[in-house]
């Protein structure tokens, strides 16, 4: 899944940081519903919160929510300073 029009607010300015997200992940018993994924990640339009806790926070809600086999998160930020930000991070199922 691809969220090409993601939003946040950056902590220490207040400006909106732009990025793209995708979620890439293997089901193991449930698939995630693409109407509650949207209303969840507009939640985060007037949250401030640095790139690298964003990431984590969407794996850690996302594999509480859909209990996968593997999941992987990408979030690939406009450039904020001269900067482009690009995280990723993945869980796997022990």
């Amino acid at each position: 899944m691809e969220i090409p029009e993601f939003t946040c607010i950056c902590p220490k300015t207040g400006l909106p940081d732009f990025a793209v997200i995708r979620i890439e992940y293997s089901p193991l018993k449930f698939c995630v519903e693409l109407k509650s994924l949207k209303l969840y990640t507009v939640f985060f339009r007037d949250v401030g919160i640095f790139h690298e806790h964003l990431t984590n926070r969407i794996l850690d809600d996302f594999v509480r929510a859909c209990k996968p086999r593997w999941a992987r998160i990408t979030s690939e930020f406009n450039p904020r300073g001269g900067i482009k930000t690009v995280v990723e991070r993945e869980y796997r199922k022990k």
